[in-house]
């Protein structure tokens, strides 16, 4: 017996798929979810100070990755890289740019759960680690 959804993959045209993975991505990229996180991955990019307060925060951590790795860092140091995380998770383009992706992952995974229902199987699985 013959898979017909496996034959439809197998038999259509490349450029068909090309043509419907455009009109996807220009359909998620006209959603509120979509244009939000734009808005809020500018912000956060010009946001100088939650820049600094990122850089800040990896180059201390960086500088202590391998006594993390071996837990072996000292309760002043993990206390100061605790401080330098909660300085920049706390502002608010960050938080702005948390929320408005946290939304944008939500919208990719109804998108992908109902083109899994209407293709016969699992899209996200399909796609490998990287997708939605």
């Amino acid at each position: 017996m013959t898979d017909l959804a496996l034959s439809d993959i197998a038999i259509t045209p490349s450029e068909v798929v090309r043509h419907a993975t455009r009109d996807l991505a220009t359909a998620l990229a006209q959603t509120p979810a979509f244009k939000a996180f734009e808005q809020a991955a500018a912000a956060l990019r010009q946001d100088e100070a939650a820049q600094q307060a990122i850089r800040a925060y990896q180059q201390k951590q960086q500088a202590l990755q391998m006594m993390l790795m071996l837990n072996a860092v000292s309760a002043e140091d993990r206390a100061e890289l605790n401080r330098l995380y909660q300085e920049f998770v706390s502002r608010p383009s960050v938080l702005a740019y948390v929320q408005a992706e946290a939304d944008l992952r939500e919208v990719c995974q109804a998108v992908a759960d109902r083109l899994s229902r209407h293709i016969g199987f699992d899209f996200v699985a399909a796609c490998g680690s990287g997708c939605c």
